[in-house]
């Protein structure tokens, strides 16, 4: 024994924020010194360059939060976490659960680790407002439509939002006699950083000015009329529960609101059930739908990742992905329909391009996300609507805000012509698409 206190670890992950912390609150409450720390796991080295420069920012902000506590370690968990463990001392390593596919399986690895010294981890609460499995229909089954599943989640509920911890306890390590080569900080995080109370501020400006028009705002792209919240929500940075107890139950566009934070836990609930939908057609019966492939394919897609498919608001949104790490939901379901259903790609290429490129990228989320465009996955669209790009500009771009914007050569010699006819494109997306209803 290192001294006769009880000293615990906090493994933040998809929860780096100090308020409303389960896991946290729990580690403060049941040990005398608590050790804050965040691992940069190889695993997460496949993100984009925005993801990971968004990610180093938040833990500056989260590392100032907790008066320079955190250690920012970098390697592999599994290995990682029971050597540090054993050096400062703790029994147990606190974590917020984490339902992913990796994730989990993560998580049992380092568990099993940990049992081997006499020590474990414990999981509390969740990323998600209702945490996955726990919205069932009567039977226990769970629910593959969204309608009936979020009238169940809003029965559910979730619980307050907890206050921020009131001077915690956390652990010293200049007191420790440590081998600092265990304490392996990371020297390549971003200088700026993103700060818990800016969020809640960005939070409280867009409950103040925007909120009250969000059912209309949010399908403009022009317009700033959501939240911007989703990549913080990827990283924990703000809990849903923390959005949730701010809304007026009886307002619409408070509902329409909430009914996005539904649908996120609505996917969460579908992967955890249904891993293999990750990259696998919830919809067997659209395996066997015809799918471009080799070098023209490649090139088709090349096109639509460079933005510069010739259809505006398509190649709008891919710039705007491609520079700033988002895009608007209502153009990501319009560039979504245009690969899978004018370009007869596969959905799984689009949704690689879009984790990698996402600040706010999720698996559960983003895949079956794609998989509604592509309609082989919950709630999909009909395989027979295939949004018209150039329709769809004119009714939620009409003036050009958004399309100007990000294609600043519109109208000149450089801007491409469209690469296909939309109209014939739909007919053969059709004639495709109708294998389905074949026995």
């Amino acid at each position: 024994m290192l001294d006769s206190v009880t000293r615990s670890v906090m493994w933040f992950r998809r929860d780096l924020r100090l308020t409303d912390q389960p896991a946290l609150s729990t580690a403060l409450a049941e040990s005398s010194e608590v050790l804050p720390v965040f691992v940069l796991d190889p695993a997460f080295n496949s993100a984009g360059a925005a993801r990971q420069r968004l990610l180093s920012e938040i833990l500056i902000g989260l590392r100032g939060a907790t008066g320079g506590a955190l250690q920012i370690l970098e390697g592999d968990p599994v290995q990682i976490l029971p050597e540090l463990v054993e050096r400062v001392d703790a029994q147990t390593v606190y974590v917020t659960k984490d339902f992913g596919l990796y994730g989990r399986r993560r998580d049992e690895q380092v568990a099993a680790a940990l049992h081997a010294s006499g020590r474990r981890l414990r999981g509390l609460s969740s990323s998600y407002a209702v945490e996955p499995g726990r919205v069932a229909k009567a039977d226990g089954e769970p629910y593959a439509v969204f309608t009936p599943f979020s009238r169940r989640w809003r029965e559910h509920g979730w619980t307050i939002p907890l206050g921020k911890p009131v001077d915690p306890n956390w652990l010293d390590l200049d007191r420790l006699d440590l081998d600092r080569n265990v304490i392996r900080r990371t020297a390549t995080l971003a200088v700026d950083a993103v700060a818990e109370l800016d969020v809640l501020d960005r939070w409280a400006a867009f409950r103040r000015e925007r909120l009250g028009s969000y059912g209309l705002g949010r399908d403009i792209p022009a317009t700033e009329g959501t939240s911007g919240l989703s990549p913080y929500l990827k990283f924990g940075v703000v809990h849903p529960r923390q959005l949730l107890a701010d809304l007026d139950p009886s307002s619409r566009d408070h509902i329409a609101f909430s009914s996005e934070l539904a649908w996120r836990d609505f996917y969460a609930d579908v992967l955890f059930h249904q891993p293999e939908t990750a990259w696998s057609n919830l919809d067997r019966r659209f395996d066997r739908i015809a799918i471009d492939n080799g070098p023209a394919a490649r090139a088709k897609f090349e096109l639509w990742c460079h933005g510069l498919t010739g259809f505006p608001i398509v190649d709008a949104g891919m710039r705007q992905l491609t520079r700033t790490g988002w895009m608007h939901n209502r153009v990501r379901m319009i560039v979504a329909s245009f690969l899978v259903k004018d370009l007869h790609l596969s959905w799984q290429w689009g949704a690689r391009f879009f984790l990698q490129h996402l600040l706010d990228g999720d698996l559960a989320s983003n895949n079956h996300g794609w998989q509604w465009a592509a309609g082989s996955g919950t709630d999909a669209a009909p395989y027979f609507r295939v949004f018209n790009p150039t329709a769809q500009q004119a009714r939620w771009d009409p003036d050009g805000g958004y399309i100007g914007r990000w294609i600043p050569e519109l109208g000149t010699s450089t801007y491409p012509a469209p690469m296909v006819d939309h109209a014939a494109e739909r007919i053969e997306a059709l004639s495709r698409y109708g294998v389905i209803r074949r026995p």
